[in-house]
């Protein structure tokens, strides 16, 4: 079984946003704006469009995001080792609004982590094995990764990294709720203001 790194180290990841005007710009996505001062919920998965992730663990997660609010999470994350063109249309064909979907096309981050496994024996290359966590201030305080961690491997758990269960752990901890109508939250802002006078919510 591989075990998550932490604290994060540091890196930084590219995503394309769409400014107030149409224009469209890149924008890095690093520990700091991702992590710093945020107590997060993040959980990786095999890749966009597959069967599971579609089906399953986005949905989930998306549907109970406001229940993770309650609990005390300021965001919730999901990272997948695709580029940022298949995770917007991935995000756009699963009408997700609230989880925020991180490209991590090189696997830079997932590499990071130590959740990186090779799925040749599905022509997928190098993916992240399915898990979650939450995470405090970039360090990861209860990890949920699904056993059977190895490159190849002929099944897919999904079970432990599961929203339901992470919810359950989250609620344990009893932390204050950070909904929208009793505290403002930490949402991912990213200051585009050479280009435009707001901040453009991820999204």
């Amino acid at each position: 079984m591989s075990i998550l790194t932490t604290p994060i180290p540091d890196f930084k990841l590219s995503r394309q946003v769409t400014l107030t005007d149409g224009k469209t710009k890149w924008v890095d996505l690093t520990r700091a704006n991702l992590f710093d001062g945020k107590r997060v919920v993040i959980f990786g998965l095999p890749g966009a469009f597959t069967p599971t992730c579609s089906n399953q663990q986005l949905p989930g997660y998306e549907e109970l995001y406001y229940q993770f609010r309650e609990a005390g999470i300021d965001d919730v994350y999901c990272i997948t080792v695709n580029d940022g063109f298949v995770t917007r249309a991935w995000q756009e064909e699963q009408g997700i609004v609230n989880v925020k979907i991180i490209p991590d096309g090189s696997a830079e981050f997932t590499i990071k982590m130590n959740m990186d496994v090779r799925k040749d024996n599905l022509s997928f290359g190098i993916r992240s094995w399915r898990y979650a966590a939450i995470v405090e201030c970039g360090e990861v305080i209860q990890s949920f990764v699904e056993p059977g961690y190895q490159d190849n491997a002929e099944g897919d758990p999904y079970d432990i990294s599961s929203p339901v269960n992470v919810l359950d752990n989250v609620v344990a901890h009893g932390w204050s709720s950070v909904n929208e109508d009793k505290v403002e939250g930490k949402h991912i802002e990213l200051d585009l203001s050479d280009t435009t006078d707001v901040k453009e919510k991820f999204s």
